[in-house]
Order: structure tokens, then C-alpha cells, then sequence
């Protein structure tokens, strides 16, 4: 067997979403996403809020950029990628953001599917 990238989050939209167009004219979204466990120890509540870099392509990034915005409850299906980089002062610095490829919008009423390359024109949701 190969190998599997593959990521599965439900968490809630941080910021409002960050539309862009490359060059090219390509559509890319970019916004943060907050999943957080809960669990109960000795009696005491506690949580841990993970923070995650998400992105989005082509027109799944325009329908993030429409539809979506802080606080939007949502489940993202995709893979990771690591950035490598080097900053103004030589240091190496990296980080690792989730390339969305469907996202479910939770917190609307009768929400749909989008996937990558399955999109409706006129009604994404």
C-alpha cells in the first residue's frame, strides 16, 4: 500500500476568510480554524483549543471567501502541507496548513457538500 494525507476537522472559522487571486487569476482563501477537545479531570472541566491554518483553491476557495466568516461552524476534509522557509535573519522556519478539498457548512439549515470537483455553479450549499 501507498501512503495517505488525509485530515478531518470540525472546529469553527476564526477570522473571516482572506480571498486572493494569484497571477494567474486563481482564487485562494486562506483562514484559521479552532478545533477544541474538552474532557473532565478530578472533577475539573478542561479544553485545549488547537488553531489551524486552512487553504483553499480554485472555486472552493471563492466559496469559502462568499460564504463563510468568523464563527462559521464547519467541517473541512483535506491534506497537510509543510512549508519551508528562511526568515530576514537567516533563521529556518516552517509551518503546516490543511489544503481544503470539501467543506460542509454545519450551521446552516439544510447545508451541502462541496467538493472540489463536484461544485454547482449557482448553489454551492
Amino acid at each position: 500500500m501507498g501512503s495517505l494525507n488525509k485530515v478531518m476537522l470540525i472546529g469553527y472559522v476564526g477570522k473571516d476568510p482572506d480571498l486572493r487571486y494569484t497571477a494567474d487569476n486563481t482564487a485562494v482563501t486562506s483562514f484559521s480554524l479552532a478545533t477544541t477537545d474538552k474532557w473532565t479531570q478530578n472533577g475539573k472541566k478542561e479544553s485545549h483549543t488547537e488553531w489551524h491554518h486552512v487553504v483553499a483553491w480554485n472555486r472552493l476557495g471563492e466559496i469559502c471567501g462568499e460564504f463563510l466568516s468568523k464563527g462559521s461552524h464547519v467541517y473541512i476534509e483535506g491534506s497537510i502541507r509543510t512549508n519551508k522557509w528562511q526568515d530576514k535573519d537567516g533563521n529556518d522556519r516552517e509551518n503546516k496548513e490543511i489544503i481544503a478539498q470539501r467543506i460542509d457548512l454545519l450551521d446552516r439549515k439544510n447545508s451541502k457538500s462541496t467538493e472540489d470537483n463536484n461544485l454547482d455553479d449557482d448553489l454551492p450549499f
